[in-house]
């Protein structure tokens, strides 16, 4: 036994407790990842073993817990596969499982180093900084209404010719519905269903229209059986004209109406309706997917994808190079990543509003340094009883 197998077994303990250490000062560090000490021993053309060394600081790259934060720019890696992939304040290329995110002057999402988040664009197939979008979106213009209703069969017929929309006694229902033009102005378009014929068990309805004050002149006939079932008519087509206002004019109207699966039953009138066309709206907040798709949501209703985040994953995980900041690097050990959005290529998932925890285990690193304390304790044993050996041989007389 001899000074030398105490000293490195002194370093390795020592070692080892600095790991421990970082380990437990970054137990908050969210998405911080845990470090293990692998120990080899030592021989040089010995029987006996020269002591031991540190022969690598392993990562563990198991799961941290998922936590919500409400902040719509965080995200976790729901999965043990895939790290964020940023570009530092170089355009270097890193590696993070950190999901702290805000957004900077330039309206890139960043995290707390600065490091900007990369994801694909519509269209792009190479990674680039993910921007928060800014000012209106563009109206749309309402090119398609679907209006399915049943229209009650014990109505009376009345006579079209007396149809004034102002005069609720010279039609049966009557139906608004908001559409909007090229330049997002909404207008009043009312459907007015009057009742014309019954006969051989068959019914026929004329539908007039008319936006805001003005009636117009297409009309359009729905045919019903004594079933109640619509046989002709399902579909009517609108073109509206002169609609701009001011110093804003805007584009004709084409409009579809789709009236396919109304009935008519001796029962209320109840319309359900859809149109496609919006108005301008301001961008409003931005939430995740779990497949990385980056929804932009819109004052006016509208949602919008910019794009879907990109994750990376490694043969070697343990070839990464910590390069702080809860950031890895790419070297030659670790292999070129392998990109893809989350949920494809075996990657994890994404979960929005939510930050993935350290996932240091505190009681464990607790007792791992109680048993490195212990090891620097009985290395240092060995010194003491090799010193008191070595003072016993000079004191023999």
């Amino acid at each position: 036994m001899g000074f030398g197998q105490g000293l490195s077994g002194l370093n390795a303990a020592s070692q080892s407790l600095d790991i421990i250490g970082n380990n437990i000062s970054n137990s908050g560090t969210v998405g911080f990842k845990g470090a293990d000490a692998s120990f080899a021993d030592i021989y040089a053309s010995s029987r006996v073993g020269l002591g031991t060394q540190v022969a690598s600081v392993n990562q563990r790259f198991t799961i941290g817990t998922v936590k919500d934060t409400g902040n719509q720019f965080d995200m976790a890696i729901d999965g043990e596969k895939g790290l964020f992939r940023v570009l530092d304040t170089n355009g270097s290329v890193l590696y993070t499982r950190n999901g702290e995110f805000h957004v900077n002057k330039d309206n890139e999402i960043v995290n707390a180093q600065g490091h900007r988040l990369t994801g694909y664009k519509p269209g792009e197939g190479n990674p680039s900084p993910i921007l928060v979008p800014t000012g209106n979106i563009e109206p749309t213009a309402t090119s398609q209404i679907g209006l399915k209703t049943n229209l009650d069969a014990n109505s009376p017929v009345l006579d079209v010719d007396d149809f004034d929309p102002t005069d609720g006694d010279t039609f049966t229902h009557s139906q608004p519905v908001d559409v909007y033009d090229s330049l997002g102005n909404a207008h009043q378009l009312t459907q007015y269903f009057i009742k014309v014929d019954e006969s051989g068990g068959n019914s026929e309805w004329e539908v007039r229209y008319t936006l805001g004050d003005d009636e117009l002149t297409e009309t359009h006939t729905l045919e019903f059986n004594s079933a109640g079932v619509l046989t002709g008519g399902d579909t009517a087509s609108l073109s509206i004209g002169d609609i701009g206002s001011g110093n804003s004019p805007a584009d004709d109207l084409e409009i579809g109406i789709d009236y396919g699966g109304s009935t008519q039953f001796g029962g209320k009138f109840s319309p359900s309706f859809t149109q496609d066309g919006a108005t301008t709206g301001e961008y409003a907040s931005l939430s995740i997917d779990t497949d990385g798709t980056i929804l932009a949501r819109y004052t006016n209703g509208e949602n919008r994808a910019m794009g879907s985040i990109v994750l990376a994953d490694f043969k070697n995980m343990q070839g990464l190079d910590p390069v702080g900041g809860n950031a890895w690097a790419e070297t030659s050990a670790s292999g070129q990543p392998t990109l893809g959005v989350p949920g494809s290529n075996g990657l994890a998932t994404l979960k929005g509003q939510s930050v993935e925890e350290s996932n240091v285990d505190m009681s464990q690193e607790l007792v791992n340094m109680i048993i490195a304390q212990r090891t620097y304790q009985a290395n240092a044993q060995t010194i003491k009883t090799q010193d008191q050996i070595l003072q016993t041989l000079i004191t023999l007389r």
